[in-house]
């Protein structure tokens, strides 16, 4: 069986079962919890962004609204240990831990879930979780192949679990702020975005003492391996996942899916009508798969009407920082600026190029986005996004209303970049087939 039989396979018949006993277990196992109800929460993949973000937020919230941690599980015997020496030393909890997933739903029976494990494997884990009967708190990107994202998404939308995607600039005050700015019409109709995330860090995803200390032995190698194409034991690709596709595509699912979903948002459009992009490894020759550098072209605009829209052009480096994280949306009236928080004048248009034309200089009034900026550094301090995120999570797990980051603004962010993804190893110009609901590179769908 060919990757691509092999992985298609895996995906329909995840979301063919799962989807049939969704109905059942959700309702055998809802747990809806009362005002006054403890809301009982295992976690799923101990690591650095669960320890050293996800999980303060919570615990800094988890008197005000009455919720606990319940278990821990993790594939890899190094994290269990770590997760119990972490919950005994900062909160003096003797946390359970657990093999895997099974075992955590099995034994702790948690009302609700953190999804913090590997990349490809969010959407996957979502769908195990929801056919448990747990409300789910995903990490992105929400998926990394479509066939992932489809079965995922069918098999959330055919429960009553509260889901929320970890897409933090959704909760943040200053998002919202610019949100509702640009749909009071002050601003114009969007003439072009720019967004860039660069970083000049050579050991950026590289774990050179786990990978060199880990044995197969330690983990479950098969059970990590998931529905991709089964390969021999790579510690590399276990610990630096992020560095190699099919595991991870870097760039787009780390990074680019955190600004590009403020598109989708801010817009209400679904997905690009269609990408263009390139990468590669300059730089860092270390045997990754995964570009350090990368530029994608997005055309968005509504899908039936090809003669109006804008561009977002997006651009990350690993090889140097200068410029930083960048996210500007531009109206022939002047900027929205994401970074300064500002909407000013910059590059409006002025009277003597409006008079040439006998046009009307057009220039917006400065107005400030009150809030907090976005940050690429892990703080869990009151004003946070992550935790502004999680207290909405929470909210929602006692109303019972949906998130700012539903799942549908996972599986959008998803199609973004799985394009981008598909141009950039591609060389192609990518499109999306509503109907199909498939990546199209050159005509073709794209597998990996």
């Amino acid at each position: 069986m060919n990757r691509r039989t092999f992985l298609e396979k895996s995906a329909v018949a995840s979301a063919g079962v799962l989807a049939g006993s969704v109905a059942l277990n959700s309702k055998s196992y809802a747990r809806v919890p009362g005002a006054n109800d403890r809301i009982r929460v295992g976690v799923a993949g101990f690591a650095n962004r669960f320890k050293g973000s996800l999980g303060p937020a919570f615990m800094a919230l988890a008197e005000e609204y009455n919720v606990e941690f319940v278990g821990v599980s993790d594939i890899w015997n190094r994290r269990r240990d770590e997760a119990q020496q972490f919950f005994k030393e900062k909160y003096d909890l003797d946390m359970p831990v657990y093999r895997n997933n099974e075992e955590l739903y099995e034994k702790a029976k948690p009302d609700a879930v953190i999804i913090a494990t590997a990349d490809f494997q969010h959407g996957l884990h979502l769908i195990e979780a929801v056919e448990a009967g747990a409300d789910v708190y995903c990490e992105k990107p929400f998926a990394e192949t479509m066939a992932d994202a489809r079965a995922a998404l069918k098999v959330a939308n055919a429960s009553d679990r509260v889901i929320t995607i970890g897409s933090q600039r959704r909760s943040g005050t200053s998002y919202h702020a610019a949100y509702d700015y640009l749909q009071s019409g002050k601003f114009g109709d969007i003439v072009c975005v720019e967004m860039t995330w660069n970083v000049n860090q050579p050991g950026r995803w590289r774990l050179p003492h786990l990978t060199s200390t880990i044995k197969e032995s330690d983990t479950d190698w098969k059970r990590y391996l998931m529905n991709r194409p089964y390969e021999k034991w790579d510690p590399r690709k276990y610990c630096e996942y992020r560095l190699f596709w099919p595991y991870s595509s870097g760039i787009p699912g780390q990074w680019m899916c955190h600004q590009i979903d403020t598109v989708h948002w801010f817009t209400g459009l679904p997905h690009p009508r269609s990408v263009s992009a390139n990468g590669g490894i300059y730089l860092w020759k270390d045997g990754r798969q995964n570009f350090d550098t990368m530029t994608a072209v997005f055309d968005y605009g509504p899908l039936d009407d090809p003669s109006t829209g804008f561009q977002v052009i997006y651009s990350s480096r690993f090889t140097n920082s200068a410029g930083r994280t960048k996210e500007i949306y531009y109206s022939n009236g002047g900027e929205l600026n994401l970074n300064t928080r500002k909407v000013s004048a910059n590059g409006g248009l002025e009277e003597r190029y409006a008079s040439a034309m006998d046009m009307k200089p057009n220039l917006l009034d400065e107005y400030n986005l009150e809030g907090q900026a976005a940050t690429t550094a892990a703080n869990t301090g009151a004003d946070n996004m992550t935790t502004a995120h999680m207290r909405n999570w929470l909210e929602c797990l006692r109303t019972r209303k949906k998130t700012n980051a539903p799942v549908e603004a996972g599986y959008q962010h998803a199609i973004a970049c799985i394009m981008a993804n598909a141009a950039a190893r591609t060389g192609k110009r990518v499109t999306f087939d509503e109907k199909r609901q498939e990546v199209l590179a050159g005509g073709e769908v794209f597998h990996i």
